[in-house]
């Protein structure tokens, strides 16, 4: 089937998915090959019933050593239908195999990129973003490969029919697939137009998750200040533009289904007159052409269809393939298991510069400071001053543009970066949970930790409240940590 581009498609597919692919190929071929002997035997048969001439199919079988007699002909016919079958079964478990693991491989991609970027790049992507690529846009790409195999299959299967038609009447073959060919042709502006409902659902999408997901973070305020109704006017908008989106593409392919089978129907008819009126040709050619168009023109339409719906669909997959392609680029550098440093004297920061993308100025600018250890250092300065940046770097979640961050002395390369964190307790302005229970949230940071650790830990962070719970460590917190107050869940932080 043709492609535009074909580029998007094969970037999809991970060489673990490429011998899949392969083996769903082959059973296409053999598939659309069943069918097209199928059909082809039908013109001896219907020769033997008195329908006209057995021609030159039953020479060729003759010549292959087959018996022309009904009985072997039914026998072959009833066999490769059979087979054909089985095919078929084996071919739809390969496309949901293949299909499945383009998504999870792509969405596992996403995610290990997402989770791997340096945090510096992460902060400059939009939550919503990030959550439209692992969900809705992915599953959109799942769809997209799911139309390219059916497209592929309908595709080969047209062109065993046409094989077979060529067997049977080549100069009728040749017209019908010049038609079939002018079609497709003809429907490259409603595809063009595909595309862009696919863009345009795409930021429908992207523009609905955002609004959503600040509506819910913010549900207390929403209902603090009384504006249920605002929040609930903009996500109908969202829905709105949505709706018009799919309503829009769903018209333009009931109105090139309607016109492609009016056409074609149009086509065969001009055929058939052709063929007895002009070409003489008797039933047992004739009744197995029309039954070779009559199966081509749906066939027909599922290629245009699903060649349609890949192009709706190839927005999303761009943008996923773009999405991803940021997150990896800014990939933390790979780096050998260190021990982490230990912090004895002080955290020093020695004239660091660092800059934001999109931003004018630097965020700090030829900063150096000292914390003693054991020591309370509160950072005071008015909002965007750079004290959220000061911890990030403090915590090693970034590293300076220039200068560098010491512990005792020893500069945080990447290595030593990333295992300095596992020192660092960092509770953020808005302290994050897992749905889960007090003790999944724990074990979380510290998987290893038995009881009497854990324990301890409450009792470090002055926790103690968690023991007088009904559950103690197996009460669930909710999403977020909403069960709990806010200085409860910092202190678990």
């Amino acid at each position: 089937m043709p492609s535009e581009p074909v580029s998007a498609p094969l970037r999809l597919i991970a060489p673990a998915q490429r011998a899949q692919a392969g083996w769903l190929a082959m059973l296409m071929v053999a598939s659309a090959l069943t069918e097209g002997i199928g059909l082809v035997l039908l013109v001896p048969i219907l020769g033997l019933l008195g329908q006209g001439g057995q021609g030159r199919i039953a020479e060729w079988l003759g010549r292959a050593g087959l018996p022309i007699t009904l009985g072997p002909l039914l026998a072959l016919f009833v066999a490769l239908v059979l087979v054909r079958g089985a095919i078929n079964l084996a071919r739809g478990l390969a496309a949901m195999r293949f299909e499945v693991g383009v998504v999870e491989a792509l969405r596992r991609r996403a995610w290990r990129a997402l989770l791997q970027a340096d945090w510096r790049a992460l902060s400059g992507l939009r939550q919503s973003d990030s959550a439209s690529l692992l969900i809705t846009n992915v599953d959109r790409i799942g769809f997209g490969v799911n139309q390219l195999a059916v497209g592929l299959a309908a595709a080969l299967t047209l062109a065993g029919l046409g094989l077979a038609a060529l067997a049977i009447a080549p100069a009728i073959a040749l017209g019908g697939a010049l038609g079939g060919l002018v079609v497709l042709l003809a429907y490259r502006g409603m595809r063009r137009r595909a595309a862009e409902l696919g863009e345009q659902l795409g930021r429908a999408y992207d523009a609905m998750h955002a609004r959503l997901g600040e509506s819910l973070a913010a549900l207390r305020a929403i209902k603090s200040l009384g504006s249920e109704d605002v929040a609930e006017a903009a996500a109908l908008s969202g829905f709105e533009s949505l709706r018009h989106a799919r309503l829009a593409y769903q018209r333009d392919t009931g109105l090139g289904q309607m016109a492609l089978q009016g056409g074609g129907a149009v086509v065969l008819a001009g055929l058939v007159w052709l063929a007895v009126g002009r070409g003489g040709m008797g039933a047992s050619t004739v009744l197995p052409m029309v039954a070779l168009f009559a199966r081509a023109l749906p066939l027909l339409g599922t290629v245009q269809e699903a060649w349609q719906n890949w192009a709706h669909t190839r927005p999303a997959a761009q943008a996923a393939l773009a999405l991803i392609a940021r997150a990896e680029q800014a990939r933390e550098p790979a780096v050998a298991q260190v021990s982490p440093p230990v912090l004895a004297r002080e955290i020093a920061l020695q004239q660091v510069t660092l800059h934001y993308r999109d931003q004018t100025g630097p965020a700090l600018d030829n900063v150096s400071l000292t914390l003693p250890a054991g020591s309370i250092t509160t950072l005071e300065g008015p909002s965007g001053a750079g004290k959220s940046t000061l911890a990030d770097l403090l915590g090693g979640l970034i590293a300076p543009d220039h200068g560098a961050v010491l512990v005792d002395g020893v500069a945080l390369d990447p290595a030593l970066r990333r295992a300095w964190r596992s020192r660092v307790a960092y509770v953020q302005q808005d302290p994050v949970l897992l749905a889960d229970t007090i003790r999944a949230n724990l074990l979380w940071a510290a998987p290893e930790a038995g009881p009497a650790e854990l324990e301890q830990a409450l009792h470090g962070a002055a926790a103690q409240f968690v023991f007088a719970l009904a559950q103690g460590l197996d009460t669930r917190v909710g999403d977020g940590g909403q069960r709990l107050s806010g200085g409860e869940r910092q202190r678990l932080m």
